[in-house]
């Protein structure tokens, strides 16, 4: 049997380690949910299982894959994020999704900054894409936040999702870029930070 060590990612407020059969629990409410509606969803029971079971087997297939987002102290599981390319996937795709009730925290912002920062510079990826449903205004905003635009010219998964592009590996060390997501992340960060308006993940 094929394995590979997936390896823990740290940030100030979170852990980033390999999806685990504690963590499944979380995992089914989520994707059995109306916040799964935009993931193929809502999901049946057993459809879920087979889908958590695929983010476990990706590590081994791939050398990459979804890491689980905890809180550094309190060990609390706050979603995914990391890469994802399964079958007919025409590129490697950079991913996420936040429990329901963790949204509005700048975590999906911070784990997946950390999470591409590891495929490129650990990984070696040149560029990665982000797939979105057009209708998920949340997820665009937060591809657009890290530097993602949308690429018309790139090949979709089945024509009716979006692209965004990410910037390339160099856009990401001491630039304009760089430093504004520092900034957000730092804000969010900060226990007197209370944003206004629509939660952004």
């Amino acid at each position: 049997m094929s394995t590979v060590a997936i390896p823990t990612l740290e940030t100030e407020r979170l852990l980033l380690r390999g999806p685990e059969p504690e963590d499944y629990p979380d995992f089914k409410a989520t994707f059995t949910s109306y916040r799964a509606r935009f993931m193929g969803g809502p999901l049946n029971a057993y459809e879920s299982w087979m889908l958590y079971a695929a983010e476990i087997g990706h590590w081994a297939i791939r050398g990459f894959g979804m890491w689980m987002i905890h809180d550094r102290h309190s060990g609390e599981t706050y979603g995914m994020a990391g890469g994802w390319k399964p079958a007919k996937w025409p590129e490697a795709e950079i991913a996420w999704v936040i429990w329901p009730d963790a949204a509005g925290r700048g975590i999906a912002l911070e784990a997946t900054d950390a999470a591409r920062r590891y495929l490129y510079r650990v990984m070696g990826w040149e560029t990665a894409v982000s797939y979105i449903d057009p209708k998920n205004l949340d997820s665009i905003r937060l591809a657009e936040r890290l530097g993602a635009v949308k690429d018309h010219a790139a090949a979709t998964i089945d024509g009716s999702d979006a692209v965004y592009r990410h910037p390339a590996p160099e856009r990401l060390v001491d630039t304009q870029l760089a430093h504004g997501i520092e900034m957000e992340i730092n804000h969010y960060r900060d226990p007197l930070f209370k944003p206004k308006g629509w939660a952004l993940d």
